[in-house]
């Protein structure tokens, strides 16, 4: 997992005797309490620049929310053209009875379990690694190292990260985002994402006694009516795929195919997925309820404008007066070409450093690699995990924890054999 084409033998070195400091550098990570709400990032922000800074990185440190900082550590290289990781320090909330393991780190022989282990504690834990690598062999990269560790990524927050790509004041060229997009036996690299509509509706009725239900209008029945409606004629929407490179559709279809069947796996992608979040309606079990309010969430791939799917919505309410849309939350997808030099590089690497099949594909879900995507920067995310992410007793291993060292520290030299090639 460490062949000599990327990467000067010092830092491979560096990375393969010191696996114990990168796996006390995550517990430690992993202990700062960083669950989001209310994500108090503050104390491991203020560790994590004292420790770029004691390397000889130049660190600038944004943020409009004190409690919840944000960092960016340069480290120049050869070249001016920068290669950026990102990762988020906050993650979700647990609630420690639920565990068997101390959520925030504990070490078992070679698994380190802990809230953020998977998600993604443990690719930062990763990428310090990877600068401690550089720095304390005096290696100079080929090209402009940066990292951007961020503080507010589990809610959707904004606190700084979009605006800062806007104005320039961060303009990387290449950017790998550690989210996990690996599992024990197989791996991945996601070179897009999909969009996502979540429309708030209500839904009107007439409240009456319950024992006289046809004297009133069950505004849960009424909703829960039209959200099977809306759910059928979203799922008939024939996806299209133009943009979209074919072998990526197929590598997305048969990364999940590993563990869905194969139909459920296809569905993924060329049809939009529904799911009802939440659904409230109701004050009394003797009354028939006059008001009910659901949240769907509806993800697409981002061939398909999220106006359409909208639209769609609104055909489904037509013929029922009571329902409206409320809200509507809504982001569109993003995709990298997979000729671009990042995702040629990150792909090469990792299909030599992970023992199990690699797909670029789409993830499922979205997060900071679509800001960098919609910044017009050339953006994968790659992390070996565990497939433990948001769960009780997550957990990552010291070994998957050196590979995504390894990978992060040849990804550099790989890209530039890449731009050069």
């Amino acid at each position: 997992m460490d062949g000599d084409r990327d990467s000067p033998e010092s830092v491979r070195t560096y990375l393969r005797d010191n696996p114990r400091e990168l796996l006390e550098t995550t517990r430690e990570i992993v202990a700062a309490d960083t669950r989001n709400p209310p994500g108090n990032t503050r104390e491991l922000v203020d560790r994590l620049i004292d420790e770029f800074e004691s390397l000889g990185f130049d660190c600038d440190r944004f943020g409009v929310d004190p409690m919840k900082p944000n960092v960016v550590a340069t480290l120049p290289g050869a070249d001016e053209f920068t290669l950026l990781y990102n990762g988020h320090v906050d993650t979700v909330p647990f609630t420690a009875a639920e565990w068997d393991r101390d959520p925030l780190g504990e070490i078992d022989g070679d698994r380190l379990y802990g809230r953020g282990t998977n998600d993604m504690k443990g690719a930062i834990g990763a990428m310090v690694q990877v600068a401690r690598a550089y720095a304390r062999t005096d290696t100079e990269p080929p090209v402009t190292l940066q990292f951007a560790l961020v503080s507010d990524e589990e809610v959707w927050g904004d606190i700084g990260l979009a605006d800062r790509l806007a104005d320039d004041r961060l303009d990387p060229d290449a950017c790998i985002v550690g989210e996990a997009t690996g599992r024990t036996d197989v791996n991945s690299v996601a070179v897009g994402d999909r969009s996502y509509v979540w429309p708030t509706i209500e839904y009107e009725g007439r409240a009456a006694h319950g024992s006289r239900p046809m004297l009133g209008e069950n505004a849960i029945d009424g909703l829960y009516e039209v959200l099977r409606t809306c759910r059928r004629r979203l799922r008939e929407l024939d996806v299209p795929t133009d943009g979209v490179d074919d072998e990526i559709l197929a590598e997305s279809v048969a990364y999940y195919a590993c563990y869905l069947d194969e139909a459920s796996a296809r569905a993924l992608f060329h049809s939009p997925t529904v799911n009802l979040g939440r659904f409230s309606g109701g004050d009394a079990v003797n009354t028939v309820p006059s008001s009910a309010r659901a949240d769907l969430d509806v993800r697409v791939l981002p061939t398909v404008d999220p106006e359409a799917i909208v639209s769609r919505i609104r055909d489904c309410l037509e013929d029922r007066a009571a329902a409206t849309i409320t809200d509507i939350a809504w982001a569109a997808g993003s995709y990298t070409d997979p000729e671009s030099a990042i995702v040629r590089a990150t792909t090469d690497v990792v299909e030599d450093v992970v023992p199990t099949p690699v797909y670029r594909r789409f993830a499922t879900g979205g997060g900071d690699a679509q800001v960098f995507r919609d910044a017009g920067v050339p953006t994968v995310e790659f992390a070996t995990g565990t497939g433990t992410a948001h769960a009780v007793d997550e957990y990552t291993t010291a070994d998957k924890l050196l590979r995504n060292a390894i990978a992060y520290a040849r990804v550099p030299f790989a890209i530039d054999r890449e731009r050069d090639g």
